[in-house]
């Protein structure tokens, strides 16, 4: 039985709300995680993004994810392959959810910096 989650993410002056969902492993499938009904394993032209594992316990919903990027040009600078790597724990019980992104190399590196970020969200359970 998936669990889902409303959750508030806000920088600056700017508020999102997402759905997030997680679907726990079965005997045949590993465990799935959806933003806004996104799954977020996928690939394309220009990398791929997996969930390397899932764990929910009563208290705590942990989740990994890997993602890498090829080399690109984008308005004529040439940026190198990059990866992003997140760590999320949420706190069934309060809705309070960390996200720990370490940024290397890529497109994203040279825009937002490489290096490790740590972000503060809220969630809720949906019904």
């Amino acid at each position: 039985m998936p669990l889902t989650f409303t959750c508030e993410r806000s920088e600056r002056n700017y508020i999102e709300t997402y759905e997030l969902q997680v679907t726990p492993a079965s005997k045949g499938q590993k465990a799935k995680v959806f933003l806004d009904g996104r799954d977020l394993d996928r690939a394309d032209e220009v990398g791929q993004q997996s969930v390397q594992n899932v764990l929910i316990t009563e208290s705590t919903v942990l989740i990994s994810i890997k993602a890498s990027f090829l080399p690109e040009v984008f308005d004529g600078m040439q940026y190198g392959a990059g990866s992003v790597v997140t760590a999320i724990h949420l706190n069934r019980q309060t809705g309070q959810l960390r996200k720990v992104e370490t940024i290397t190399g890529g497109i994203l590196s040279a825009t937002l910096g490489g290096g490790t970020r740590t972000y503060q969200e809220q969630c809720t359970v949906m019904k």
